[in-house]
C-alpha cells in the first residue's frame, strides 16, 4: 500500500503543486489537504497520515502550533515548507524543536536547478519520513509506557527529597527514566564505559536530516571548558546556518558561531560549516584555521559537505581527531571518515535507533569505519569521558 501523505498549506496553488509531484510516485498518495494549522490538527488525528508536509505561516494555527497539538494528539513526520530568510529560518527550527523531522525551501527553485530534480527530491525525502514515520510512533508508545511505570512506581515508592533534574554543567533537562531497549537496539547501540587513552585535537561531527536537534542535543551537553574546537557540518541552506548557530550559541555552555574564513580553531568552541559553501581547515595542528570556500563543482552534491570537512581534518590532525556521524540520509562523510580512519583517528556513529534517518551513519558502520554505535542520549556523555579520559 503506498505510504498516506497530508498536504497543508494555506495557498490553492501550492497544495495542487505539491499533491500533483507527490501522486507520481507510486509509493505515495496524498488523501486530503488542508488549509490551516487548526484543520491539520483535526485531520492528522481522524486520516492518521504516514507523512504531513506543513507550511508554516497560516491563518487560524500557524504551523509550529500546528506540529505542537499533532506531536501532542496524533504523533506523525512532519516535513515543513519554509522561506530562505532569517524569519523564516528562526520559525523552521522552532518547528523541528517542536518535532517537525525535516524541511525543505518552500520555493522549488531553490531545492534544485530543474522543477524535476527538485520534485525527485521532494518525493524522496517524503518517502524517506513515510519509512520513518513507524519507528517514530514504537518509539512514543515505549516513551509513554516507561513514563507510565515510572509514575506508578513513583506512587508506591515516594523519595524524601526531589530529584534535581538538572546536571549542573548543562542547560539542558536530562531523563530522569530510561526505557529498556529492545533485543536488537541493545545489540546495535554500545557505551563507551572507559576512555580509550587515547589524546584527542579535534572534535568533527557531520548529520544531516534530524541533524539539528540532534545536535542540540549533544552541545548542549558539554561544559563550557570542553578542551578541544569542534567542527560542525550540517547539511542546510546558506540563509539558515547563521541562525541555526546563534541558536545553539544561547543554548549552550560552550561558544557556538558560524564558521568564517580565516577563523581560528579555539577549544570550547564549534564552528559550523556555512550552507552552500565548504569548511576545509588549514595549517597545523597547533594553528589550525578555516578556509571557507566557494564549491561549483557538479560532483560534489553537499555545500557544505561531511567528506569535504571530514577530509581536510585528516590532512591537518591526522589521527588526533574524534569524529561522529549522525543521523542523516545518503552516505556524506563516509569517506571522509575513512580518510580520517586511515590516518588513525576514532569515527563513532549514531545508532538505528535514535536516528531519524539511518543513512549516513549506517555507511560508515556498514563499511567497518566506525567503531562504535552509539544512542544519541549517550552521545554527549560518551564524548566527555573519551576526551577527559574518564
Amino acid at each position: 500500500m503506498p505510504y498516506k501523505v497530508l498536504v497543508v498549506d494555506d495557498s490553492s496553488f501550492f497544495r495542487r503543486r505539491v499533491t500533483d509531484i507527490l501522486n507520481k510516485d507510486p509509493n505515495l498518495t496524498v488523501i486530503d489537504v488542508a488549509v490551516n494549522g487548526k484543520d491539520a490538527v483535526e485531520k492528522a488525528v481522524s486520516l492518521k497520515p504516514d507523512v504531513i508536509t506543513m507550511d508554516i505561516e497560516m491563518p487560524l494555527l500557524n504551523g509550529i502550533e500546528a506540529v505542537k497539538q499533532i506531536m501532542a494528539k496524533a504523533p506523525t513526520s512532519i516535513l515543513m515548507f519554509s522561506s530562505l530568510t532569517h524569519q523564516g529560518a528562526n520559525a523552521t527550527l522552532e518547528a523541528l524543536e517542536a518535532g517537525a523531522l525535516d524541511f525543505l525551501p518552500k520555493k522549488f527553485s531553490e531545492i534544485a536547478k530543474t522543477t524535476d530534480d527538485a520534485g525527485s527530491l521532494l518525493r524522496q525525502r517524503v518517502v524517506q519520513l513515510a519509512k520513518t514515520n513507524g519507528l517514530l510512533k514504537r518509539k512514543l508508545a515505549v516513551k509513554a509506557h516507561a513514563s507510565r511505570i515510572s509514575l506508578s512506581s513513583t506512587a508506591t515508592n515516594p523519595v524524601s527529597k526531589p530529584i534535581n533534574k538538572f546536571d549542573i554543567q548543562s542547560r539542558t533537562p536530562l531523563r530522569t527514566t530510561k526505557t529498556e531497549p529492545s533485543q536488537s537496539e541493545s545489540i546495535r547501540s554500545q557505551v563507551v564505559k572507559r576512555s580509550s587513552g587515547k589524546s584527542y585535537q579535534l572534535l568533527a561531527i557531520g548529520t544531516s536530516t534530524g541533524g539539528p536537534i540532534a545536535l542540540q542535543k549533544i552541545l548542549t551537553q558539554l561544559p563550557q571548558n570542553f578542551p578541544l574546537p569542534i567542527i560542525l557540518i550540517q547539511h542546510m541552506p546558506a540563509a539558515f546556518t547563521f541562525a541555526f548557530a546563534n541558536r545553539l550559541n544561547t543554548l549552550c555552555n560552550i561558544n557556538v558561531k558560524e564558521a568564517a574564513d580565516g577563523d581560528i580553531l579555539k577549544p570550547g568552541c564549534a564552528y559550523l560549516a556555512p550552507g552552500g559553501r565548504q569548511m576545509i581547515i588549514d595549517g597545523t595542528p597547533k594553528l589550525a584555521k578555516l578556509k571557507i570556500i566557494e564549491d561549483k563543482s557538479e560532483k560534489i552534491a553537499f555545500k557544505p559537505s561531511v567528506d569535504v570537512s571530514f577530509g581536510s581534518a585528516a590532512k591537518v590532525f591526522g589521527g588526533s581527531v574524534l569524529g561522529v556521524v549522525l543521523t542523516g540520509m545518503g552516505s556524506d562523510g563516509r569517506e571522509g571518515a575513512r580518510m580520517l580512519k586511515g590516518k588513525g583517528a576514532t569515527i563513532w556513529a549514531q545508532d538505528e535507533a535514535s536516528c531519524v534517518v539511518y543513512g549516513m551513519p549506517q555507511a560508515v558502520t556498514v563499511a567497518g569505519i566506525s567503531v562504535l554505535s552509539l544512542a544519541l542520549e549517550d552521545i554527549s556523555q560518551s564524548i566527555i569521558k573519551e576526551v577527559d579520559h574518564g
